[in-house]
């Protein structure tokens, strides 16, 4: 890939997510809401958002693929594309059904398996969280680096939980333990910014059993960027198109938090 098609690549990533955030800001409390299954939600701002970025997307690279969350099926050859542009338009809809303001947008590109650049946009605070390959990680311009911690009595974690969880669910399992021996758990509503914030170094390990990619793909990209590391749950490979995961702000980290919670729960 050359220097220039990776900067037009992350160009149209941020003009994207902006234009998907500008949606989202303009259509609060004004939107309508459904249930795509039980405690799961949609909103008509979360398909406005994803027509604004797809328009931005198809006019400078009208031959590639797309996945977005509320349109996954409709190229069902797009993970065997060239390029295939990966979108959450409205990552956290239940905080942004209820007015509690973290939720992002999250526009990334891939090639094949390989993420190539990824923006993950936070239009109520106004932040741009991005990454290239092989570039590094910024957020607004500045440089981001994971952080120096290496235990697990340290660590500020966070988890993503399914919409609906059950009381003998493993994901449940993982945050109790992880409770119990980390510094202190948190659970935000949102996996793209729990990644942009793991990069940033204001968070130390994130992980997740039940994801899709158009949570993390941009994510993904930005961690290992900013220097953290990304595997499966299990600690194999972390697969774009099935993912669960395990980060974390480095390998020591993420070797003992991966012990420590296989120990309970694989």
């Amino acid at each position: 890939m050359n220097e220039q098609f990776i900067d037009e690549c992350l160009e149209t990533c941020e003009a994207a997510a902006r234009a998907g955030g500008r949606e989202l800001l303009d259509r609060q409390g004004q939107f309508r809401t459904r249930e795509k299954a039980p405690a799961d939600l949609v909103t008509d701002a979360d398909e406005a958002s994803q027509d604004a970025i797809q328009r931005v997307i198809f006019a400078r690279f009208p031959g590639h693929a797309f996945i977005g969350e509320e349109q996954p099926a409709r190229d069902p050859l797009a993970k065997q594309a060239e390029f295939t542009w990966i979108v959450d338009p409205l990552d956290g809809t239940t905080n942004y059904v209820h007015g509690y303001p973290q939720y992002a947008v999250s526009v990334a590109l891939a090639a094949g398996t390989k993420l190539l650049a990824g923006v993950v946009y936070d239009p109520v605070a106004g932040n741009c969280f991005s990454a290239a390959a092989g570039r590094g990680a910024w957020c607004d311009g500045v440089p981001m680096r994971t952080s120096n911690v290496t235990t697990v009595s340290a660590a500020l974690a966070i988890v993503s939980l399914p919409a609906h969880v059950r009381r003998d669910s493993p994901d449940l399992a993982d945050f109790i333990e992880a409770s119990l021996i980390c510094q202190a758990v948190r659970r935000s509503g949102s996996a793209a910014l729990n990644f942009a914030y793991l990069a940033k170094g204001a968070l130390d390990a994130f992980w997740a059993r039940h994801i899709h990619s158009w949570d993390v793909a941009a994510g993904v990209l930005m961690v290992r960027e900013a220097g953290g590391v990304v595997t499966s749950r299990d600690g194999g490979e972390f697969s774009l198109w099935k993912p669960d995961f395990l980060a974390a702000a480095g390998c020591e980290l993420h070797t003992a938090l991966l012990n420590a919670l296989g120990r309970k729960n694989q």
